[in-house]
């Protein structure tokens, strides 16, 4: 097997990361100051795998086409696959046939993190040269996923978010395929969701005869839809940041893993890793707690954030109390006014939540 193509899915709504996803691509909410959908191309990269087709939404691929272009400053080559409905994995797959042809692939979901990347599934499709090569992990929830049901170590069927789940074994957003799989992919029906699932992809595979083999991950896994799933995987990657400081602190405390872009100024400044701190952004008299990620143009004055995503260009001034596990949007402000009356004034997106503690 020696030419493999890469298929990155970065089309869906992103409802459940709304009101960010409202005006943005959830595939390009950052962790740890880098876009999700970076670390996923990044991934096929490393294993080896250069020339990617993107599947992009009409809402959302303007952003994503800017964002990584041709994608050569990450050592890739993308082609860009316009997907007009969410209508299933399966469907994306059948969406991008002209642009995968006869090359065995490997379909990655654009939203999801892999600690260890997918060389060694990689390594082990070319070695074994199944028909489809999943990827498995241990969780707590397995209704909430595709699960697969195991005789020793064959396959014998993936349901989709089951009620009575047969295993704690989730399907990771990682899939191998050989082109065997469009066959299959236009035999199934919609689901009840109105979908072609690639579930059901998988189980014609197995049905039909063909080898389908599984690998177990190693190391973490997040598919970041959700805000709390976004907080862990920043908090994991910056675990693994080497500290560094090439912009300008002032009487500050730096403490821990913590880097801080060119660019940056930080004055009278506490900051305690593992955090980091963008490009050209501004921070004052404030205390920037462990698992913080502050996007570049930003401003933090006079204020604690701990445990927080901040995008580009976002403001906190002044803040009463400490704000954590929170995900700001691009220029967001957050401000306290002085005086009295002592009163709440807010201009909150659709879908918002705001906890006063």
């Amino acid at each position: 097997m020696e030419k493999l193509k890469g298929l990155i899915l970065s089309g869906g709504a992103g409802t459940r990361l709304r009101p960010i996803t409202h005006t943005s691509a959830k595939q390009l909410v950052p962790v740890a100051n880098k876009p999700v959908l970076f670390y996923g191309i990044e991934a096929l990269v490393e294993a080896g795998v250069t020339e990617v087709g993107i599947v992009i939404a009409p809402e959302t691929g303007d952003e994503i086409r800017e964002a990584v272009g041709d994608g050569s400053a990450l050592g890739a080559s993308i082609t860009y696959i316009p997907q007009a409905e969410p209508l299933g994995l399966a469907h994306a797959v059948l969406t991008a046939e002209e642009f995968l042809g006869e090359d065995p692939f490997v379909m990655y979901l654009g939203d999801n993190l892999l600690r260890d990347g997918i060389t060694g599934l990689v390594e082990a499709f070319r070695r074994n040269e199944p028909d489809a090569l999943i990827l498995l992990t241990q969780v707590l929830e397995p209704e909430h996923y595709g699960v697969a049901e195991l005789d020793g170590e064959r396959i014998v069927r993936l349901v989709e978010k089951p009620a009575d789940p047969p295993s704690d074994l989730a399907l990771v957003g990682v899939y191998m395929f050989k082109p065997v799989v469009f066959e299959a992919a236009r035999s199934i029906e919609p689901s009840a969701r109105g979908e072609l699932e690639i579930t059901d992809t998988i189980q014609k595979l197995i049905d039909t005869g063909h080898t389908v083999e599984q690998h177990r991950v190693k190391g973490w896994w997040k598919d970041t839809g959700q805000l709390a799933d976004m907080l862990e995987a920043n908090r994991l990657v910056l675990e693994d940041i080497e500290p560094r400081v090439d912009g300008e602190a002032i009487d500050c405390k730096i403490e821990g893993r913590v880097v801080i872009e060119e660019g940056a100024t930080l004055e009278r400044c506490t900051v305690r890793g593992p955090a980091v701190i963008g490009a050209g952004s501004r921070l004052v008299d404030s205390y920037i707690g462990p698992y913080s990620a502050i996007a570049p143009g930003c401003e933090v004055i006079g204020s604690e954030v701990e445990h927080s995503i901040l995008l580009a260009g976002a403001s906190v001034s002044h803040l009463p109390s400490r704000m954590e596990a929170s995900l700001l949007g691009r220029n967001v402000r957050i401000l306290r006014a002085e005086g009295l009356p002592k009163t709440l004034r807010m201009l909150v997106g659709d879908r918002s939540e705001i906890t006063l503690a």
